[in-house]
């Protein structure tokens, strides 16, 4: 009996104790629960209720239920938006994400000489502030004296308008992504450092040179650190606002119409909460659509020889 006293009183104390630690830790991460709720959880239901309304911040939110989605995809500087927002994915992505990717495995190449101040030379533009960044390409992409055309001239090609022209507008901003992609590079290259040197002796013994060796060994072994880099460059293209907001303001003729610039106008500009609001559940969806389906390409976690 006494026995059985004492241990259901160690299990008291025991339990006790949990207790206490449990509160302590809980009282830890109070500050961050309620700054969750505040500043995260209750906007985010608040944007969805207010995509059901007719608002205009000064005045009280009318409930209008799904005409704001309905509306959006009868707004053609919307579908503009959207139409300019996929080819920057569709284009932008990839190509800034092959020539990073090229970039890294040459830069890993320990045969070649200077790699070690090539990389300094890819990373120094992540560190040139934004708005900073913007004026240097608006310089550079001028028609008649950007160092772009200057060059084009001396090779006797004709340089286009760039920035003034609805059709090389985007390509003028792929540029600029590919020329901010030193963080992708150096993420890249930290991946490579992961892959066993004994993989490229044993292919080389085989016969393999450099590029096999990347397209057959580098390349799949670091397909979830390209996953990585593209997730996060997809979602920096649905967020890009400073840039076009700087460079064109959306044009020309809504050529660099963005996704979250056109958000930005109707919500501070137009001050149309509500329409802005359902824009931006839209984006949230399709961001989540396109992820899943990149997860499910690259088939994440699972890495493949070729």
């Amino acid at each position: 009996m006494t026995g059985l006293k004492e241990k259901l009183f160690g299990e008291y104390i025991h339990s006790t104790q949990r207790k206490k630690e449990a509160l302590h830790g809980l009282l830890f991460v109070l500050p961050w629960i309620i700054g969750f709720l505040v500043f995260t959880l209750y906007p985010i239901i608040s944007s969805f209720y207010y995509s059901l309304c007719n608002y205009n911040v000064i005045g009280k939110p009318t409930f209008i239920g799904f005409n704001n989605y309905v509306n959006l995809f009868k707004d053609k500087t919307f579908i503009k938006a959207c139409q300019n927002t996929v080819y920057m994915i569709g284009i932008g992505v990839p190509v800034t994400t092959f020539t990073a990717v090229l970039v890294s495995l040459l830069l890993n190449n320990k045969k070649l000489r200077g790699t070690d101040w090539m990389r300094v030379v890819f990373f120094i533009p992540t560190l040139v502030p934004t708005v900073v960044a913007c004026l240097l390409w608006i310089w550079v992409m001028q028609p008649d004296s950007g160092i772009v055309n200057t060059v084009l001239g001396y090779l006797h090609i004709p340089g286009p308008g760039w920035l003034s022209s609805p059709t090389w507008a985007k390509p003028a901003f792929i540029l600029m992504m590919i020329w901010t992609c030193g963080n992708a590079i150096i993420i890249y290259l930290a991946g490579l450092q992961d892959v066993p040197e004994s993989l490229y002796d044993a292919a080389a013994i085989d016969g393999a040179g450099f590029w096999k060796q990347s397209l057959h060994i580098s390349v799949p072994l670091i397909r979830p650190t390209i996953l990585y880099n593209v997730t996060t460059l997809i979602i920096g293209v649905f967020q890009w606002f400073a840039e076009p907001y700087i460079m064109t303001e959306g044009g020309p003729s809504n050529a660099t119409m963005f996704y979250s610039l056109y958000l930005y106008q109707n919500a501070f500009s137009f001050f149309k909460m509500g329409y802005a609001s359902a824009q931006a559940w839209i984006m949230l969806l399709v961001a989540m659509v396109i992820i899943l389906v990149l997860f499910k390409v690259f088939k994440f976690n699972e890495t493949e020889i070729g």
